[in-house]
């Protein structure tokens, strides 16, 4: 389990639920927010744009449309400025060709 090290992370409690659930603690070091900022980013886009006030009745809901979410919008649809303002997918398939053109 990978987090930064804010005191709800470093925690007895939460270092217990970890131990108790047989995961290991990762955390970025301290001063260095960049090892979280991409997932950060992403889980706040997922949260604002599809999970926001949704209930959904069971858990394998809920995961049909997250999983919905990434790969029928997400990557192929959804543009990013940090990637010349193209989806995930269609960057790929770019650097995949201009790898392969070389």
């Amino acid at each position: 389990m990978h987090s930064d090290q804010g005191s709800q992370f470093t925690g007895h409690d939460w270092q217990d639920f970890l131990r108790d659930h047989n995961l290991v603690s990762s955390m970025s070091r301290r001063g260095n927010c960049h090892d979280n900022a991409v997932a950060e980013s992403f889980f706040q886009l997922l949260k604002r744009e599809r999970i926001r006030r949704q209930i959904y009745p069971t858990r394998d809901d809920a995961r049909a449309d997250v999983f919905n979410y990434i790969e029928m919008f997400y990557n192929p649809k959804r543009r990013h400025a940090t990637a010349g303002d193209i989806s995930p997918i269609e960057f790929e398939r770019r650097h995949s060709q201009r790898l392969n053109s070389v």
